[in-house]
C-alpha cells in the first residue's frame, strides 16, 4: 500500500498543493492519504479529484478579511476563520465547494491528525468522520493553538495536529502502508527550533496544560519525526519531498509572490516521485 503524508504548514501548504496538483494531472494514486492542519485539506481536495482548488484557497482567499487577520481575532478570539474556510466557502453552497459525494465514493483512505487539547494526545479521524457540509475534522487539524481557539466537535475541544504528531510516518506504516511519501513544507535539513513552541506554550498553559507541554515539545517531535523518515528512506521505504526555499515564509505570511513559488516548486519537485514508484512495481513483480 502507498501512502503519502502532507505535513501542512499554514500557508505554507501550498507547496503540498503543487505536489499534489502535479499527481492529479499525471494520475498518479496513493492508496493512503494522511494529513496534518492544512495538509489534511490538500489530501481531500486531492481524493476529490479537484485540481486547482486548493491553490485558490491560499494564493486568492487567504487575502480576504474574512479569512484571517486580526480583525477575526478580535470579533471572535481566533485569528484563523475556520468556519468560513472549510464552511462558507467549502460548503455544497459555497464558492469553491468541497466535492464531498467523489471524496466519500473513493476507496482512498483519508486520516486527519488533530490534537486533544485537554490530553494533547493526537487524534485520528477518518473520511468517515466527514459529512456533506460539515468537515468539523478538517477544522480541528487546521485550529493552530493561541492563535486560535480550540474546535469543538461534540463534546471535546482540539488543536492543530502538529502539535502532537507533526510528520506522522508511524502511523502510515501502522496503519499498513509499505511505502510512503512525504511532503515537507520546510526544507529537508532544517530542524525545528524550539524558542517560539516555548513562548506559546507559556500563553497556552493557564487553559490548557496538557496541550501547552505538547506544544512546549513540538520540536523535539517534529525533529525526532524527520530522522524517523530519514532513516526509512534510506531503507528504500520512504520518500522525502521538500522545497529547497520557503522565500522566507512563516506558517501565515502572506506574500502572494512566494506563494506562487512555492506552488510552482511544489509543482515542479513532485517528478522525483517516479522513480520511487517505478521501484514500488519493479519490487512487486519481483515478488510475483
Amino acid at each position: 500500500m502507498l501512502g503519502i503524508i502532507d505535513v501542512g504548514g499554514g500557508l505554507r501548504g501550498i507547496y503540498g498543493a503543487g505536489f499534489l496538483d502535479y499527481c492529479m494531472d499525471r494520475e498518479i494514486s496513493f492508496d493512503y492519504c494522511i494529513g496534518v492542519s492544512a495538509g489534511s485539506a490538500n489530501l481531500a481536495a486531492y481524493i476529490a479529484g479537484q485540481k486547482g482548488r486548493n491553490y485558490r484557497f491560499y494564493h486568492d482567499y487567504a487575502f480576504r478579511k474574512d479569512y484571517m487577520g486580526i480583525c477575526q481575532y478580535r470579533k471572535t478570539g481566533s485569528y484563523i476563520n475556520l468556519d468560513y474556510i472549510y464552511g462558507t466557502l467549502s460548503n455544497s453552497n459555497g464558492e469553491s465547494p468541497l466535492d464531498y459525494p467523489t471524496l466519500a465514493a473513493s476507496p482512498k483512505r483519508l486520516v486527519i491528525v488533530a490534537t486533544d487539547a485537554e490530553t494533547g494526545k493526537a487524534v485520528y479521524f477518518t473520511k468517515d468522520d466527514l459529512r456533506q457540509d460539515n468537515y468539523a475534522p478538517i477544522k480541528a487539524s487546521s485550529c493552530v493553538p493561541v492563535v486560535n481557539r480550540p474546535y469543538p466537535i461534540g463534546n471535546n475541544l482540539y488543536f492543530d495536529g502538529g502539535i502532537s504528531d507533526p510528520i506522522p510516518i508511524e502511523k502510515a506504516f501502522a496503519d499498513g502502508c509499505d511505502r510512503v511519501i512525504v511532503v515537507l513544507t520546510r526544507p529537508r535539513d532544517e530542524y525545528r527550533l524550539p524558542g517560539k513552541d516555548h513562548m506559546l506554550a507559556q500563553r497556552l498553559r493557564k487553559t490548557w496544560p496538557m496541550a501547552a507541554e505538547q506544544l512546549a515539545d513540538r520540536a523535539i517531535i517534529y525533529n525526532d519525526s524527520l530522522d524517523r523518515a530519514k532513516a526509512y528512506e534510506k531503507e528504500g521505504k520512504a520518500l522525502i519531498v521538500a522545497p529547497k526555499s520557503i522565500y522566507n515564509m512563516k506558517t501565515l505570511t502572506k506574500d502572494q509572490n512566494a506563494l506562487s513559488l512555492l506552488y510552482q516548486d511544489g509543482n515542479r519537485d513532485a517528478r522525483w516521485i517516479w522513480g520511487f514508484i517505478r521501484d514500488i512495481h519493479t519490487s512487486s513483480n519481483r515478488d510475483e
